[in-house]
């Protein structure tokens, strides 16, 4: 276990050193959509996408309320991204994660990786994510793994 501070929310966050898998996904993967990515610099969403952003990924902004951030224009579902994506980044209530897993589940070709920010968990969706043969994180920032893996 390992005991590390965000850099977004400033949150102490317990976790452990990602596994090498999920570093080889993290280097083959180039686009990430961002569901409930916020125009706002002040929130965490926009803090790890900008972050995720300078290190070379495409951001897809998936949030039906705002026009784009970060210089993206935004897409109201994962259905209407404009190109493959490679992880689908999870930044909604857990109560409201599991449809979109499920959205994530219909997409052709299938998501290399499905991460739920911290915070944010859903057993049965892991489950479901891992019968479709999907790795699945739960529960941990997606830029601190990052960051830690030195991808």
């Amino acid at each position: 276990m390992l005991l590390i501070k965000c850099c977004f929310t400033g949150e102490m966050i317990v976790t452990t050193i990602a596994t090498d898998e999920i570093g080889e996904l993290l280097k083959r993967s180039k686009t990430i959509a961002v569901v409930g990515l916020s125009d706002s610099p002040l929130r965490p969403s926009y803090g790890v996408s900008a972050y995720l952003q300078s290190h070379g990924y495409r951001i897809i902004p998936v949030n039906p309320a705002i026009k784009g951030a970060l210089g993206e224009k935004a897409v109201a579902s994962l259905a209407e991204a404009p190109e493959k994506i490679d992880i689908v980044d999870v930044f909604r209530r857990s109560e409201l994660a599991g449809a979109v897993v499920d959205e994530a589940l219909t997409l052709r070709p299938l998501p290399r990786l499905i991460w739920l920010q911290q915070g944010v968990a859903d057993p049965a969706a892991e489950a479901r994510a891992a019968a479709a043969g999907i790795p699945f994180v739960m529960d941990r920032c997606l830029a601190v793994d990052h960051r830690h893996l030195e991808v």
